[in-house]
C-alpha cells in the first residue's frame, strides 16, 4: 500500500445477483461505516440492480455503486447495450472496463477498452482499467510485456488520478482459489507504477492501483500491505457482505 494514496475496495458482482441480494446489500451499507474511514468502497452489482442499490446508498459517504461495463457511445441502435450516461443516470459513479473476462469473451482489444473509458468519463464516472496476463503468457514469461502492452493501449492520454483507477487481476488467479506471491505482486505493481510515472509524471504518482484475483479476507491484510497495492477488485468475496467487509477492514 502507498499510504499518500486513500484506498479503493471495490467488489465485482459479475452476472450475479437478484432483488432478493438486496438484503445483502443492506448489510455492506450498514456495515460501511465501520470501514470507511480508511478506505473507499464500491460495489458493481449487475446493471438490473444499479438503480435500486443506489437508491438505498442515496446520502450514504460510506458505499458507492459502480458498473461492470459500458458502450463507448452516448446513445443510439445498440440493442442489448448500455451507454455511460445510462449508467450515471441509474446512479453509478464509476465503471469497470477492459475485465479479463471481457477481453475473453467478447473480443475487447486495447482500442475498445480506451474508448469505454473515455466514455466513462464523458458521462462524469471513474473508469476503473483492468490488465492481466492469462496462464500460458504468465508460463512464457511474458507478464510484464503484457501488462505495458494493455497500459498502453488502453489508458487514454488525459488520465488523471481522479478520473482512473488501474486494477491488475491476473486472468489465471480469478476465481481459481490461487494468488501470486506477495513478492510477485510487489513486483507487478512497481512495474505498473513506473509505467504511470513514465506516461503521466505527477498524476501517475497518485492513481490507485487495485489488486484483484481470488482475494479473500485470508489473504487481504497481506496483499493489501504490499508497496503500490492501494486497495482490491473483489470477485466472489464481494457477493457476501461478511466477506466484503472483512477485506475492507484490513485497512481498519
Amino acid at each position: 500500500m502507498t499510504d499518500a494514496i486513500r484506498p479503493l475496495i471495490a467488489g465485482n458482482w459479475k452476472m450475479n445477483g437478484l432483488t432478493a441480494s438486496t438484503a445483502e446489500f443492506e448489510a455492506m451499507l450498514a456495515g460501511a461505516a465501520g470501514v470507511a474511514a480508511k478506505a473507499d468502497l464500491l460495489v458493481c452489482p449487475p446493471a438490473t440492480l444499479i438503480a435500486a442499490f443506489a437508491a438505498q446508498a442515496r446520502g450514504s459517504k460510506n458505499l458507492a455503486i459502480g458498473a461492470q461495463d459500458c458502450h463507448p457511445k452516448a446513445s443510439g441502435a445498440h440493442t442489448g447495450d448500455i451507454s455511460a450516461e445510462m449508467l450515471a443516470d441509474a446512479g453509478a459513479s464509476a465503471i469497470i472496463v477492459g475485465h479479463s473476462e471481457r477481453r475473453a469473451d467478447h473480443g475487447e482489444g486495447d482500442g475498445l477498452v480506451r474508448q469505454k473509458a473515455e466514455a466513462a468519463w464523458r458521462a462524469g464516472l471513474t473508469a476503473i482499467v483492468c490488465i492481466g496476463e492469462t496462464q500460458a503468457q504468465r508460463d512464457a514469461g511474458q507478464t510484464l510485456d503484457i501488462c505495458r502492452g494493455q497500459l498502453t493501449g488502453s489508458l487514454p492520454d488525459t488520465a488523471t488520478s481522479g478520473n482512473l483507477v488501474v486494477a491488475y487481476e491476473p486472468v489465471w488467479a480469478i476465481g481459481t482459489g490461487l494468488t501470486p506471491t506477495s513478492g510477485d505482486v510487489e513486483q507487478i505493481h512497481k512495474f505498473i507504477r513506473e509505467l504511470l510515472i513514465d506516461r503521466f509524471k505527477g498524476e501517475g504518482m497518485k492513481m490507485r492501483i487495485l489488486y484483484g484475483g481470488s482475494v479473500k479476507p485470508s489473504n487481504a491484510r497481506e496483499l493489501m500491505a504490499v508497496a503500490n497495492v492501494n486497495g482490491a477488485l473483489i470477485g466472489g468475496a464481494s457477493l457476501k457482505a461478511a466477506d466484503f467487509l472483512a477485506i475492507a477492514g484490513s485497512y481498519a
